[in-house]
This record gives C-alpha cells, sequence and structure tokens, in this order.
C-alpha cells in the first residue's frame, strides 16, 4: 500500500522539491500551506507561510498533479509562538520561535490534522535525516551538513519521529535546486526565507508593544560596577553578547552582557565578560534515550549559527541539566535552546535558563 503523506509546503524549493520527491516515490502526496499569518495587511511576500507563498505552494502543486489545501493554524499558532516569543521578550530572555513553531505546530498539530484526514505521515522540506536503531528513532544530520536543521527539531518525540519523513535528507541544496530547475518549477530559484514569518518589517520591538500593549521604556546601561555609562532605548532592543547598535561611545568594545528587567538596566562588559563555560537548562526532551541517568559526554550547540563544542551534561533533579564546556563559550542566552550531539546523532536539547 502506498504511504499516504501530508506535505508542508511553505512556497519555497525546499519543501516543493520534497513534495515532488514523494510523489515520484509512489506516496500518495498532498499539499498543504498552514496559515499562520495574523494580519494580511503586514503579510511579507517571500516569507514563510506566507499569503504571497500560498500563491507559489499552489502553482507547485498544480504542475506535481498533487491536491492542495490551506489550512487554518492561525489561533494554535498565535498561542503557542507569538504569545510565547513576546512573553519571553518580556522576562528578559530571547527565544526561538521557528523551535516552538516546530514543536508546536509543525509536527503537533499538523500531524494530529493530517492523522485526521487519514494520512499516515507529514513531510518538510527540512534538512534532517529520521533512521531507527535498535527500536528507537534517531534523529541525525542531513548529508549537507551546511543546510543541517537538526538543531531546530531536536524537540521531536518517538510518535513524530514514526510518522516524519525527511525527503531531502541525502542531497545538497545546489542538487535541490538543479531538481527543481528540471521539474520545471517557477521556485527553483526562489531565495531562502529569512528572519522571523511573524515580524515583517524586522523590528522586534515594535512588534512586541503592537502584541502585547506594554511599551518599551527608556533605562541605563551599566557596567559591571553598576556605574552608569548612557542610557538606552528599552530592553526588547537588546540580546545578550550583542555589541552593534548599543549607541553608545565608550572608547572600547562593549557587549551586552545582562538584560535586568528588575531594574530595567542593560549590563555591558568587555568580550571576557561574555564568555561562560557552564549553563542550566530545563524543558528538555531526550531522542536517543528516556532520561539522562548519568554525565554524558556531548558536543552541544547553543544557538542555531553556532558551532557545537565539547560538553559534559549532569543531571541535576527538578527537569534541569547542567552542562559544563570543556572551553568558554560566547554568549550563552536565556530563553535560546541548547541541543546535545554525539557525532551525527541528536541526542536531546533543553532551553538555556
Amino acid at each position: 500500500m502506498n504511504k499516504k503523506v501530508m506535505v508542508g509546503m511553505s512556497g519555497g524549493v525546499d519543501s516543493s522539491v520534497a513534495a515532488a520527491l514523494l510523489k515520484e516515490q509512489g506516496c500518495e502526496v498532498v499539499g498543504v500551506t498552514m496559515q499562520i499569518w495574523q494580519d494580511d495587511k503586514k503579510d511579507a511576500a517571500g516569507s514563510c507561510c506566507s499569503l504571497s507563498a500560498v500563491d507559489d505552494a499552489r502553482r507547485v502543486a498544480n504542475k506535481l498533479d498533487i491536491p492542495y489545501y490551506v489550512l487554518n493554524f492561525k489561533e494554535i499558532f498565535d498561542q503557542k509562538v507569538i504569545e510565547y516569543f513576546t512573553s519571553e521578550y518580556l522576562r528578559g530572555k530571547t527565544p526561538n520561535p521557528c523551535i516552538a513553531c516546530n514543536r508546536y505546530i509543525k509536527f503537533d498539530e499538523f500531524l494530529r490534522k493530517a492523522r485526521s484526514m487519514g494520512m499516515d505521515y507529514v513531510a518538510t522540506g527540512h534538512y534532517a535525516t529520521v533512521v531507527m536503531e535498535n527500536g528507537r528513532y534517531l534523529l541525525k544530520r542531513s548529508a549537507s551538513l551546511a543546510k543541517d536543521q537538526t538543531y531546530p527539531l531536536y524537540n521531536l518525540t518517538q510518535d513524530q519521529l514514526a510518522h516524519t519523513l525527511f525527503p531531502l535528507a541525502p542531497f545538497e541544496k545546489t542538487q535541490v535546486r538543479e531538481m527543481a530547475k528540471k521539474l520545471g518549477l517557477g521556485v527553483a530559484t526562489k531565495p531562502d526565507s529569512q528572519d522571523i514569518c511573524f515580524v515583517t518589517d524586522h523590528n522586534y520591538a515594535g512588534f512586541i508593544e503592537e502584541k502585547t500593549g506594554v511599551k518599551t521604556k527608556l533605562g541605563n546601561f551599566v557596567d559591571q560596577q553598576g556605574q552608569i555609562l548612557g542610557q538606552h532605548r528599552g530592553l526588547f532592543h537588546y540580546t545578550i553578547g550583542q555589541r552593534k547598535g548599543l549607541g553608545i561611545a565608550t572608547g572600547k568594545p562593549m557587549f551586552v552582557t545582562k538584560i535586568d528587567t528588575d531594574t530595567n538596566e542593560v549590563v555591558l562588559g568587555e568580550e571576557q565578560d561574555i564568555l561562560s563555560d557552564t549553563l542550566i537548562a530545563a524543558d528538555l526532551n531526550w531522542i536517543a534515550f528516556d532520561e539522562l541517568t548519568k554525565p554524558l559526554q556531548v558536543t552541544a550547540k547553543i544557538r542555531y549559527g553556532f558551532r557545537e563544542a565539547p560538553a559534559i551534561v549532569k543531571q541535576l533533579g527538578d527537569g534541569q541539566v547542567e552542562v559544563v564546556f570543556d572551553q568558554p563559550q560566547r554568549a550563552i542566552t536565556s530563553g535560546q535552546s541548547v541541543v546535545f550531539y554525539q557525532g551525527d546523532t541528536v541526542v536531546g536539547g533543553g532551553i538555556i535558563q
């Protein structure tokens, strides 16, 4: 019996080729774009899952001769992603909304919807690999290390991995674009989507103010000793490790080392002040096993664009772990995720506290 697969189509080249590959493999493919945009007037042309992306996705589906639907995920996206994003910023943290979207929308609600429509699997254009080893589903890197997207997928459960397909796992991005050209898909040269899809003008602070009604407040930049260095524009504008755009001259490079919501202060320091070899993480998800029972040697990544570094993960209790790196890491940031690897395998991950 052919696999029935619902493909999340963002209107980009990756998801389009994923759908094409699955059809070539004999799967019964249905294309779906998830409606998550909140305000039609602010739709960002070319962004992931935007109104304009629907046209591209529909044209691809027509070219591939597969059914295509737009399904409304607006309410749950607002609850699980946008509210999470704004509330974390109000707490002085720097969240990753794409990870929340993967966790709650693309591989949870989407899979639930697919099952309700009689489908066996969901599929996306992510560059990642799912394998079964010793009775357990594992998440591994894709063949394209440059495009590997396992970091934002660390929250996948065993059930989700069992019902998720990543057709692009064996390919490089150049190969994917070439396949799209050969198929005559108009998205073959379409640029990759960038930034956060729902902040269409890249103005995070303005978005948070509009969404929450909380106005950003001016406050003080202070040094490590608490001495006032100048005035900041509001806490929403800053993240740990930031150097550019501070709008303050001190005669030497200064970096954000702390965002203090209690005092409305942004603490600045020199580069050595943003280095640390230890972090605490919570809200953990383990893929390679059910729970951590002993200290584990891993390589750990603290942001999507960062390199992994050797570390030891230790269980603390109360759903938390301590991660101790062999060498100090730059700008460990509360709200971001730390993801643990052993070789090409994602062991698990959690939210930096």
